[in-house]
C-alpha cells in the first residue's frame, strides 16, 4: 500500500513539476526583430514640414510602399535582456555601417544601459527601469506562431501610440526598442497605428553563452530625464524650422 501510495504521490509531482519544466526552457534564448519604417505615411503626417523637404523625402523614397527594412536581436534570460542591431549585406554585396544601438536591461536588480547614436552624438544612458504604463485589452492574434495580447500605452516624449502584442508562452518582460514590461515576450510592435512596425521573425531558445555582454560603451552618459529632455527640445526645433526630426533620432 504504501509502495502505490508512494508511486502515486511520484506521478502528481512529476505532472505538477512538468509544465514548471517547459516553462523554464523558455525563458533562455534569441528572438530575431524585423523593424519597417513607412516614411511616406509618416511624412504625410508630419504637416509642419515644407515643401522643400516633402520633395527630399519624394526623392530619397519615391513610391517605395513596402517600408525601409531593419533587423535587430534580443538575447534573454529570466533576468537579462539586450537588444542590438543585425548588420546585413545588400543585395549588391555591400553592407553598410549600422549605426551604434545597445538596449540591455537587468530586471533581477532593476536596471538598464542604452547606448544610442542620435543627432550626431553618442549618448549611454544608465538608469533603474521604469516600465510604460501598459493597459492589457481583450484581444488576441498570432504571431510567430505564438497567441498574443494586445496591449497599449503611449510615448508622451514624441507623443506616440504605442500598441504591443505579447505572448505568455514565453514568460519573459522583454521587448524590442526601449519598450518592456509585460508579463510576456512582447512579439510585435506598432507605432502610430502601423507607421513602424517591428515584428518577430524567428524565436531560438538556447543557451547563451557570450550573448547577453556588453562591450566597452562610450559615449556622454546622462539619465533618462536628460533623454527626454533632448528628444523634446529637438522635436521642438525641428517643428518651428519645419524639418523633419525623424531624419536624426528613431521614430
Amino acid at each position: 500500500m504504501k509502495a502505490i501510495l508512494k508511486f502515486r504521490f511520484s506521478l502528481v509531482f512529476f505532472a505538477l513539476l512538468s509544465p514548471l519544466l517547459g516553462f523554464s526552457q523558455k525563458t533562455e534564448g534569441v528572438v530575431i526583430y524585423e523593424r519597417q519604417e513607412f516614411w511616406s505615411k509618416i511624412i504625410g503626417q508630419l504637416t509642419y514640414l515644407s515643401n522643400e523637404e516633402k520633395d527630399r523625402v519624394k526623392q530619397t523614397w519615391g513610391k517605395n510602399d513596402d517600408g525601409w527594412k531593419s533587423k535587430t536581436k534580443l538575447a534573454f534570460n529570466a533576468n537579462e535582456s539586450l537588444l542590438t542591431n543585425v548588420e546585413e549585406a545588400s543585395e549588391y554585396g555591400w553592407s553598410s555601417r549600422t549605426e551604434d544601438y545597445y538596449i540591455y536591461r537587468n530586471f533581477e536588480k532593476e536596471k538598464k544601459i542604452e547606448l544610442i547614436e542620435m543627432m550626431g552624438k553618442t549618448y549611454v544612458v544608465e538608469d533603474s527601469l521604469k516600465a510604460p504604463n501598459w493597459k492589457v485589452l481583450n484581444q488576441i492574434k498570432d504571431v510567430a506562431g505564438y497567441i498574443c495580447m494586445k496591449a497599449v500605452t503611449e510615448d508622451t516624449v514624441k507623443h506616440q501610440k504605442i500598441t504591443a502584442w505579447f505572448t505568455g508562452d514565453i514568460p519573459i518582460s522583454a521587448g524590442p526598442e526601449r519598450y518592456y514590461g509585460l508579463p510576456g515576450l512582447i512579439m510585435e510592435l506598432e507605432i502610430n497605428d502601423g507607421d513602424v512596425i517591428i515584428t518577430a521573425s524567428s524565436v531560438q531558445f538556447k543557451k547563451l553563452t557570450d550573448e547577453l555582454k556588453l562591450p566597452k560603451l562610450k559615449g556622454k552618459k546622462i539619465k533618462d530625464v536628460d533623454y527626454d529632455r533632448l528628444i523634446a527640445n529637438h522635436i521642438k526645433d525641428s517643428i518651428k524650422s519645419y524639418r523633419n526630426p525623424y531624419w536624426a533620432i528613431k521614430y
